[in-house]
């Protein structure tokens, strides 16, 4: 997809079962294929067992085989939900499906309704919830290495099983999600990119710059770290009905009025030109590869959505 000074702009699949009822799911194989033919240059989806929705990796492995350019990811998937070792080679498995197209952005849970009965679901500790979260992608990593063994705090294996191979050497990039002080220090350590979705730009590139001299710290290139934003966008004849479809979105999704939302997620709403100038603040701050999830409520808004998202930053590199 082109680029607002040299972003690449991807969107979320709408995968929640209250956006797809009333055309099914197999709907969403063809919004995939409709946002790579549109240019996007990513395709992610988000992962939880709150509120019915296709499972993330299922949907990635059912968008691999009907896309060919598009990346595709998760945004962000929760590890603890899942098994390290089945995971790690599910994971693998979507990575070969797509030729390589894989990219993994992790979290661990936020505190409240969409933390803690993640883990009771998942009978899990909700203590050290981040170390655990490091240790599980440092497990996937040996693993897709073809690691014999491995021994940490929370997985501990004397042997391991032959691991299917990812198509690329090393595995798919591990993005981290989040912008907590020691979540940063984290991302510039260990992580292959970062996608946030801090609410002013400025935070966006002071957070950056801490990731980037974390990874310098480490001894890695600062560029080593893929700087990522999410962000909610809703385009609409101006910011006033952007903000009325806006706030039913985030009531039904977080059980939050937008003016709530909008003080801990990005947003970019209103007419086209407003949402180009949210975006290209976040450019400007250090943005370079953009998640837009789309706010509509059913499959046909968000096709609409696609749509005009498309037109708004037109065709370019790939």
């Amino acid at each position: 997809m082109s680029s607002i000074d040299g972003m690449d702009i991807g969107v979320f699949l709408p995968t929640g079962q209250d956006q797809w009822a009333a055309h099914g799911p197999r709907e969403l194989v063809a919004f995939a294929r409709r946002s790579e033919e549109l240019g996007f240059s990513s395709l992610f989806v988000n992962d939880s067992l709150l509120g019915p929705r296709i499972e993330p990796l299922t949907m990635l492995a059912a968008a691999a085989p009907v896309t060919e350019r598009i990346r595709l990811g998760t945004g962000a998937l929760l590890p603890v939900l899942r098994r390290p070792v089945q995971t790690a080679q599910t994971l693998a498995s979507v990575d070969q499906l797509s030729g390589g197209r894989l990219t993994v952005a992790v979290g661990a849970g936020f505190p409240g309704r969409f933390g803690r009965p993640l883990h009771e679901l998942s009978q899990v500790p909700w203590e050290r919830r981040f170390a655990r979260l490091d240790e599980t992608v440092a497990l996937w990593r040996a693993l897709w290495a073809g690691a014999k063994e491995f021994h940490g705090e929370f997985h501990s294996f004397a042997e391991l099983p032959p691991a299917t191979a990812p198509f690329r050497v090393g595995g798919p990039p591990v993005w981290l999600g989040g912008a907590t002080p020691a979540a940063l220090d984290r991302t510039g350590r260990h992580y292959d990119g970062w996608l946030p979705y801090p609410p002013d730009p400025a935070d966006y590139a002071a957070g950056l710059a801490v990731v980037r001299a974390a990874a310098e710290r480490a001894g890695r290139p600062p560029e080593a770290v893929a700087p990522a934003l999410f962000v909610n966008v809703r385009i609409d004849r101006d910011a006033e009905a952007a903000r009325r479809t806006m706030d039913a979105y985030t009531r039904s999704n977080y059980g939050l009025p937008l003016a709530e939302t909008e003080k801990i997620q990005a947003f970019a709403l209103g007419a086209p030109d407003e949402v180009a100038a949210t975006l290209a603040r976040y450019a400007s701050a250090g943005a370079r590869h953009v998640v837009a999830r789309l706010g509509a409520l059913e499959l046909d808004g968000q096709r609409d959505q696609l749509e005009k998202l498309a037109a708004l930053v037109g065709p370019g590199s790939r």
